[in-house]
């Protein structure tokens, strides 16, 4: 089962993919309120999905290698379905 929150992780991901940020670019480019990317955040951090580099204002999130992988697993079925 899919969680409510799993659009604005797949939104998260997709954009630190290509663009590895601190919360506040994330909060920005994305339009999301600050505290849900911390949540969210948190979330893919716990599982794995996310790691940080830095402290304070300049902590940088990316994606893990798995996390890559899988999101590139993921927009090749999208992508093949369209």
């Amino acid at each position: 089962m899919a969680t409510k929150g799993g659009a604005t992780r797949m939104k998260i991901a997709r954009f630190l993919s290509e663009n590895p940020s601190n919360m506040n670019r994330i909060c920005r480019d994305l339009g999301l309120n600050y505290r849900t990317v911390e949540h969210h955040i948190e979330v893919m951090r716990k599982n794995n999905l996310v790691m940080s580099s830095g402290d304070g204002y300049g902590k940088v999130y990316f994606l893990t290698p798995s996390a890559e992988r899988g999101l590139k697993e993921i927009e090749k079925i999208t992508y093949r379905r369209k």
